[in-house]
């Protein structure tokens, strides 16, 4: 039963990275904003801190960025998956909550295992967020957990 919540879990998370990644890439349509460089940046510190090349030309090369670039997303996806995994698993428990409390509890989780370590190495500084940076983060990671549960929900049926 709880590899079934975990696979649940799972999917479910797919389905809210998905969620987010709609929601974030509207957002950039609507406000013709760019893209946030703090996942890359993320493993730009990695790199630093490891001592791991991702490139043979250099750290500044456009090799380098490139992977940086594709390691930032993967990174992201690999938290969605993997928060969906934990709700699966954790799912039981929190029944007794509405869905949408406890979608706002996931999309919260979400958000910290994204940005927890963007702030902890120094990445961002979430105490010097505008108010139109919070809702830039916290819209789409809402909408992640609010897919996610309805998602784990409808397969734990």
């Amino acid at each position: 039963m709880a590899v079934t919540r975990l696979l649940a879990g799972i999917a479910a998370g797919a389905a809210g990275t998905t969620a987010l990644n709609a929601v974030t890439f509207a957002d950039m349509v609507v406000r013709a904003r760019p893209s946030s460089t703090t996942p890359e940046d993320t493993v730009h510190v990695a790199e630093d801190a490891t001592g791991v090349s991702l490139a043979a030309d250099g750290p500044d090369s456009a090799a380098a960025g490139n992977r940086r670039s594709g390691l930032g997303a993967l990174m992201g996806i690999a938290a969605g998956l993997a928060t969906g995994a934990v709700y699966g698993l954790a799912r039981p428990g929190l029944g007794g909550l509405p869905a949408v409390a406890r979608g706002a509890l996931v999309g919260v989780a979400a958000n910290v295992a994204t940005t927890g370590p963007m702030a902890a190495t120094g990445v961002t500084d979430v105490r010097e967020w505008t108010p139109d940076s919070w809702v830039s983060d916290l819209l789409p990671h809402l909408a992640y957990g609010l897919v996610t549960v309805a998602v784990a929900d409808a397969l734990g049926r």
